[in-house]
């Protein structure tokens, strides 16, 4: 039979297949805690199965059972619409009267599609934009000083320009919220703009009209004129930039100008294609046009599309089949003749008693019209407008593919199915001849759950007086296309509106990435609150001393003054209070919020601009997100990571599997690697042996593989299964028994999956898989190497070439995998025989509990053993298994399967029972082993930030033997090290919590609350004694309240923790535990969805992106391409980081205090009356131009070492874990320093004037207030400037230049501002104060005699009491570390690949990442998941190691005396036994440990007796 192929190469065809539309956690706590992305995504399903012709989701009348069961379910889902108020959406029927108002206008009131994620409109920018900032309090409280200001009972002398600092600091924070505004403006135009095809031309009962406000109209008519005036102005700015023959010749543009990816046009003319459909009906069978709304191809210029009309008729249709009646004569003589119960009418949701108008058509609109109950036409590549149910498809199954990138950052396809009842509704005419309802539940924002019902009356043809039949069909999420997708391999999909706008699910889950703030801006604004108290203290000082002053008659300015302003003494010291607030008001750092964002904004650009951390492969740099947290990265103590495509690469290569109880495979993995360095093997040595071992064993496999079949899609660059003698068996040379049982475990790999084949034509012609696991589309891959190749799918069953022999399968079921199943199952039946056999692969622990009891006891050893040896090798082990119905058998468990597709209450937990109930007593196949190497420069990243002091926890979804010797392999565990294997048998926290005790004891520690304050203290790593490893059942236990401090303490004594086996919940308990428990700084790395909750939990978030999907990476912090990408955001970036921004704020409190206290000192001598010392300019300009760009200079650019030294000696790190650079006791130092230097600059001025008046050689006075405020300004700018470059490490020309521009700013403004007459009394005061050789005297003096005890201090503590730092900046100026600056230190890591054992005769291309659990990954539904034997089978860019290869010394093999087979050798599962004999009996010869041991215990929980006898394909060779 041959396989039909779309143009553009694809051969599948859907599958039928069971999905659950959504696996809900059992219990309170499942329903109180709302699950990450892809944790609900693997709960999910969806979809009712694509039912076989013998079954659907509606019931005949001739099972009574069935349709009674229907029947109770509609009345309790009847019931229950009335208990939750769901919507209803009616199409083609009017209102009931309880769903319209008093005016008939619909009581539901649906919103509109366009969305806006714009925070501002022209309008309302800049009031809602200073509402915004004035949420800060610093701009709150210096607005209420500049209104202050204003009364002039207050002193200040010019309240206009003392309003200038905070109109800047509020214009520039403006401008970036405009920009960063304007940009998310332009995007929803451009969505709100895109073009789909919706039904015009009917009555749409459920839409309302726009009743448009006339304050929408002014914002609308506001918005409209600023765009024309911006596109006005733009096209004179083009066109003035042209010659005129340039702007002659200019051609028209397009009027709506869209993304590739989407439709330019409705109008072309069309050239007819093949349909993916072909008519199956009855000769006389009508065929039906088209609707004239061709298929356009993406991407292409179509004629008219300059404005938005109705499309001409095509030049060509294109016929489809007939209604649902047709497809179903047709589906009967493709059914199995003699095995087939009678076919089902699913009902149509076409009212054929119905005249259609003829004046609805499909018209070219604007996402921003489309309205609930509206019909759409969807095409190929075009993203979805809204939450659209499939009505039909251009696939005669009505199955639909997407790809749901924006919703949960998977490129990978999903598969979506139309509803039964709709399939016939291809054309404008059959819209408005559909009559019916959908009940949908309301808005909510998973995106794995939908539940709803289409409700109509079936009526029959010609009987329009005939009340008909009440008819329903569910829908569930695999019937819903959700906004934001894409449609994928699907020529078009008609379906109707329910959700739009904010209500659709993807603007649902907008923004769920919790906001971060720094611990640093956590603690800074203890500091501002100091300063105000600081500032209170000085402002209640200033208002009682002038009060009590008054009071006191006969002084000075009793004399002098014209009274006071208040009167009363009382009233004069409140005045005095607030004209203090407003004098002393630099006491609070105005410009230190801004001058932070500044800082931190250059932080990110610098981070992103990394040369060395950009990722060529993906074309992808260090991205950050979160721009406010980088000093963060400086502190990180913890850091949890994911294995699976953080640590490893994500791209799966088959490796090894074992059949009948015969292993196969030639591979050496980085974790054999890793185990045979603690063994003290030289690996070097060991690896270029296995990679020759390997050449000559992959050359004969290929040779033997083409002596049996000229395989035309086998590929030699593809193949990663080397076993020779794989090859020989498959020959026979090991028996019949053996050849055969080969045989059908590939043909198992071929059958049992969900990829979606493509062909890329070429000689040879090549076939590639998509598939959402990679680990699927590997097995099906080796399947196809070994001659067993998925061709394609055909209308119900899947084309495969066996041997070069074409043969249909038929696919009754296909059960999928979840992660609660952790299992999918595919009923087949075979074509030779009729035969019906569940193939069923999965977890190696769930399929062994479903086998048949008492039966193949020494396969089940054998191959159990296997798997452990696998999973020690660090290979990723699947079980295969099979069940042979009976006809009886299958046709009763099929009723009872489509009676729960059809129900309409707990649809998902009654498929889930019907599936389970099917897939027991199974009968063992094998098992197989999959690769997923460490990425490049895995091991030296981690024990670079193992050297910093960071502690690093693995938190993973895999095997407790994989985990282990990955964590040998990457430098986590190493072989001096004791092992702490976790794991509580019977599960009671009474045993937890002895032996939680149990090993306390070996570090002397109970657990105590005094113990836990002590390691709260400690932040040095632990002594590389201990690691503690423990499985997801074990951690349960020991995160419960009673034992989580002790869990804590004793993991805190261990050097590496792995949790192994934990669900993405656990993770995050896991982060909290420690980030609470030690009150440390914690980072969590992750690549796939499954790690955004612990992502969100940690201080900070690292994604990293995948070459698929990127939700951890829309979910972080900082998204990187690579894990070793991590040392130098953290022990460079991050360190630099939270160095400079200590350093910064603490320069910026100090400078703020000198000011102000020099001002303070000056009231002490005019009876605190708010009199300035300095003109009324130098108190504004002082933190905006004199002293601001050093400091925010020193928080951009400074550096103590260079990054290549901080990378070198790591150690450098652990001040920052230590949070040394900003603390309290700093702050303090800071603020006694800065007061002592305001008295020096102070006095030293008064010291000079005190003894008398003073004057110019001119004979003017200088002696004044203003000129001695000169005096005490120009020095203490001097002394702040210098003050700050001796705190600074770089002295570059750059920050010099700079330092000395601000101090001779205050020079050049002094007389520059005082030339003019303007200043008034301030007139002429440079030349008569610079002229005087005392100013010059005293400004030299007040900064030798300021900064003396710093620099002395200084001095004393780097010559005898030096940190770190300062031995290491002493060693670089000995030359000590020159060797770094060799250019070839410059390579990037990722420059440094190895060579795995598959890959020594590959090209280097570039591989894709995939996201997802490790514990959910061997099946999924369709999707692109490339692999190197998918897609161009790379080089690898493995671990320092650049081995793989499980070849070992030789040792006796397993006991083989009852087949040929065993008689011959396997070098690499032999000298793999042989080195695990080897190994340390701590932990790898336990039989509480081992996966041998383990499974030996599981007795077919889930089977039900030993009555049936075992299959003799694998059974009887035992």
């Amino acid at each position: 039979m041959s396989v039909q192929f779309s143009e553009e190469g694809v051969g599948s065809k859907p599958t039928k297949r069971l999905r659950w539309a959504t696996q809900r956690v059992t219990g309170q706590s499942g329903r109180r805690k709302r699950h990450s992305i892809m944790d609900r995504f693997h709960k999910n399903p969806g979809s009712n199965e694509k039912q076989r012709e013998s079954g659907g989701s509606d019931l005949t009348q001739g099972e009574p059972d069935a349709a009674q069961a229907q029947e109770d379910d509609k009345a309790q889902d009847d019931e229950s619409e009335q208990e939750n108020g769901q919507r209803r959406i009616f199409f083609n029927i009017p209102l009931p009267d309880d769903a319209k108002d008093d005016d008939g206008h619909p009581i539901q009131d649906f919103g509109k599609n366009k969305i806006r994620t714009a925070k501002y409109t022209p309008l309302s920018f800049v009031p809602k934009n200073l509402w915004f900032q004035f949420h800060n309090i610093a701009n709150i409280y210096f607005l209420f000083v500049i209104i202050l200001a204003i009364f002039p009972i207050f002193g200040a002398s010019n309240p206009a320009l003392g309003a200038v600092p905070l109109i800047v600091i509020l214009f520039v924070t403006a401008v970036k919220d405009a920009i960063e505004d304007y940009r998310r403006t332009v995007l929803d135009n451009e969505l709100n703009n895109s073009p789909v095809h919706r039904l015009v031309g009917w009555n749409n009962v459920n839409a309302t009209e726009d009743n448009v406000s006339l304050w929408r109209r002014v914002k609308k008519a506001t918005s409209r004129g600023i765009r024309l005036l911006l596109a006005t102005w733009k096209d004179r700015k083009q066109r003035k930039n042209k010659d005129y023959d340039e702007r002659a010749s200019d051609e028209p543009r397009q009027s709506t100008e869209t993304r590739a990816a989407e439709r330019n046009s409705m109008f072309s003319v069309y050239s007819p294609r093949p349909s993916l459909q072909v008519s199956r009906g009855h000769p006389d069978d009508e065929a039906i046009q088209m609707t004239p709304v061709p298929s356009p191809v993406p991407g292409k210029e179509r004629s008219g599309a300059n404005n938005l009309g109705v499309t001409d008729r095509p030049l060509a249709t294109v016929s489809y089949e007939e209604d649902n009646q047709g497809s179903a004569s047709a589906s009967k003589k493709e059914g199995r003749q003699s095995k087939q119960t009678p076919s089902r009418f699913y009902g149509s949701l076409i009212d054929v008693t119905k005249q259609a108008s003829g004046g609805a058509r499909f018209k070219k609109d604007y996402w921003k019209s489309v309205q609930v109950g509206d019909f759409v036409r969807i095409y190929n590549e075009d993203q979805i407008p809204a939450d659209v149910v499939i009505l039909s498809t251009s696939d005669p199954d009505g199955a639909c593919y997407v790809e749901t990138k924006n919703l949960d950052g998977e490129t990978n396809l999903k598969v979506r199915q139309a509803l039964h009842s709709g399939r016939g509704v291809k054309h404008a005419r059959d819209c408005e001849m559909t009559s019916f309802c959908i009940e949908s539940e309301h808005p909510h924002a998973n995106l794995y759950q939908y539940s709803g019902v289409a409700k109509w009356t079936q009526k029959e043809p010609g009987k329009p007086e005939d009340p008909g039949k009440d008819m329903a069909e569910p829908i569930s999420i695999n019937n819903l296309l959700l906004r934001g997708c894409s449609l994928r391999n699907t020529e078009w999909v008609l379906g109707v509106v329910v959700f739009t706008g904010e209500e659709t699910k993807i603007m649902l889950n907008s923004g769920i990435t919790p906001s971060k703030r720094s611990r640093i801006s956590r603690e800074l604004n203890w500091n501002v609150i100091y300063n105000f108290i600081i500032l209170l203290f000085m402002c209640l000082v200033s208002g009682i001393v002038q009060g009590v002053t008054w009071s006191q008659g006969h002084n000075s300015l009793n004399y002098f003054e014209f009274g006071s302003i208040g009167g009363t003494p009382s009233l004069d010291g409140f005045i005095t209070f607030w004209t203090a607030v407003i004098l002393f008001q630099n006491l609070v750092p105005i410009s230190l919020y801004i001058s932070l964002e500044i800082i931190k904004t250059a932080q990110a650009f610098f981070i992103y601009s990394d040369t060395f951390m950009y990722y060529e492969k993906i074309d992808y740099p260090c991205t950050p997100k979160s721009w406010n947290i980088s000093d963060d990265l400086g502190q990180i103590e913890y850091i949890f990571s994911d294995k699976t495509g953080t640590l490893t690469q994500n791209v799966m290569e088959f490796k090894k599997c074992t059949i009948n109880g015969a292993p196969y495979g030639e591979a050496y993995t980085e974790a054999q690697a890793g185990m045979q360095r603690r063994l003290g093997v030289n690996i070097e040595e060991e690896g270029a042996k296995a990679r020759a071992q390997i050449a000559r064993d992959r050359a004969k496999m290929l040779q033997d593989l083409r002596s049996i079949h000229r395989n035309p899609y086998l590929h030699d660059d593809e193949l990663t299964f080397v076993a020779p003698d794989f090859v020989s068996d498959l020959r026979g040379d090991s028996g019949e028994a053996q050849r055969k049982a080969n045989e059908h475990f590939m043909l198992a790999l071929a059958l049992c999956h969900t990829v979606i084949t493509e062909r890329i034509p070429g000689d040879p012609p090549k076939i590639l898989f998509k598939a959402q696991s990679p680990d699927e589309a590997a097995l099906v891959a080796t399947a196809r190497d070994c001659g067993f190749t998925a061709l394609g799918r055909s209308n119900d069953g899947i084309i495969l070439n066996v041997m070069g022999v074409e043969k249909e399968y038929k696919i009754l079921n296909t059960l999928e995998f979840n992660s609660s199943r952790k299992r999918m199952s595919a009923i087949i039946q075979m074509p030779e025989d009729g035969r019906i056999v569940l193939f069923c692969k999965g977890a190696d622990s769930v399929i062994y509990s479903r086998l048949r009891r008492g039966e193949q006891p020494e396969l089940r050893r054998v191959t159990a053993e296997h798997l452990e040896m696998f999973a020690r090798e660090g290979l990723r082990t699947l079980c295969i298994a099979q069940r042979e119905l009976s006809e009886e058998e299958y046709q009763a468990w099929n009723k009872r399967h489509e009676l729960a597709a059809a129900a309409l209450q707990d649809r998902e937990e009654k498929l889930e029972a019907v599936s389970d109930s099917i897939e027991r007593e199974l009968t063992l196949l094998g098992g197989t082993a999959i690769e997923d190497r460490l990425q490049d420069g895995v091991p030296e990243t981690i024990a670079l930030l193992g050297d910093a002091g960071i502690k690093l926890w693995v938190l993973t979804g895999d095997k407790v033997e994989t985990a282990i010797n990955i964590g040998f392999s990457c430098n986590l565990l190493d072989n001096n090290m004791d092992l702490i294997v976790f794991k509580i048998d019977d599960e009671t926290l009474e045993s937890a919590a002895a032996e939680l005790d149990r090993h306390l004891n070996t570090f002397g520690i109970t657990g105590s609350e005094e113990e836990l304050k002590l390691a709260r203290k400690n932040h040095e790593p632990p002594d590389p004694t201990h690691a503690i490893v423990i499985d997801g059942d074990s951690l349960k236990l020991v995160l419960e309240d009673e034992l989580r401090q002790k869990f804590l303490l004793l993991c805190k004594q261990c050097k590496s923790v792995l949790c192994c086996r934990v669900s993405p919940s656990q993770k995050a308990a896991v982060v909290q535990m420690v980030k609470t428990g030690l009150d440390v700084m914690t980072l969590s790395v992750g690549d796939g969805a499954n790690d955004v909750a612990m992502i969100q939990e940690a201080d900070v978030g690292v994604g990293i992106a995948g070459e698929e999907g990127r939700q951890a990476v829309m979910s972080s912090d900082y998204a990187i391409g690579q894990f070793r990408y991590l040392q130098r955001l953290v022990l460079v970036h991050g360190r630099w980081s939270y160095r400079r921004l200590g350093e910064t704020i603490a320069n910026f409190f100090y400078k703020n205090i000198v000011w102000t206290f020099a001002l303070f000192w000056y009231q002490l001598y005019n009876s605190f009356d708010g009199s300035y010392l300095f003109d009324y300019t130098y108190i504004l300009l002082y933190n905006l131009a004199f002293t601001s760009l050093p400091i925010i200079l020193m928080g951009v650019l400074d550096q103590d070492v260079s990054d290549k030294v901080s990378l070198a000696v790591p150690q450098l790190y652990r001040r920052g874990i230590e949070r040394k650079e900003w603390t309290q006791v700093k702050f303090w130092l800071y603020m006694f320093d800065a007061t002592y230097q305001s008295i020096i600059c102070f006095f030293m001025a008064y010291l000079l004037f005190a003894p008398g008046s003073s004057s110019s050689y001119s004979g003017q006075s200088v002696d004044d207030r203003e000129r001695m405020g000169v005096y005490v300004a120009c020095a203490t700018i001097v002394v702040v400037n210098l003050y700050v470059l001796i705190n600074t490490y770089r002295w570059d020309w750059l920050m010099l230049l700079i330092v000395a521009i601000s101090i001779l700013l205050i020079w050049f403004w002094t007389g520059v501002y005082s030339a003019f007459k303007s200043s008034e009394q301030f007139y002429k005061a440079a030349p008569q104060v610079f002229g005087q050789p005392t100013f010059w005297a005293v400004s030299f003096l007040t900064v030798i005699l300021c900064l003396l005890p710093r620099f002395t201090a200084k001095a004393v503590q780097k010559i005898y009491f030096p940190l770190d730092v300062d031995i290491i900046r002493e060693r670089i100026r000995q030359g000590e570390f020159k060797h770094l600056e060799d250019p070839v230190a410059d390579v990037p890591s990722h420059k440094i690949s190895s060579v795995a054992s598959s890959e020594i005769t590959q090209p280097a291309q570039p591989r894709r990442n995939t996201n997802l659990p490790d514990d959910e990954r061997p099946i999924y539904p369709p999707s692109i998941a490339p692999t190197t034997t998918t897609q161009g089978n790379s080089r690898s860019q493995a671990g320092s190691d650049g081995t793989e290869y499980t070849r070992h010394h030789p040792s006796q093999s397993i006991d083989r005396q009852t087949r040929p087979s065993f008689d011959r050798a396997r070098p690499s599962f032999d000298r793999m036994r042989s080195s695990m004999d080897r190994c340390r009996p701590s932990f790898e010869a336990s039989n509480d440990f081992t996966s041998a041991a383990l499974l030996a215990r599981i007795e077919s929980s889930n089977s039900y007796g030993t009555g049936r006898r075992a299959n003799k394909t694998t059974g009887d060779s035992r």
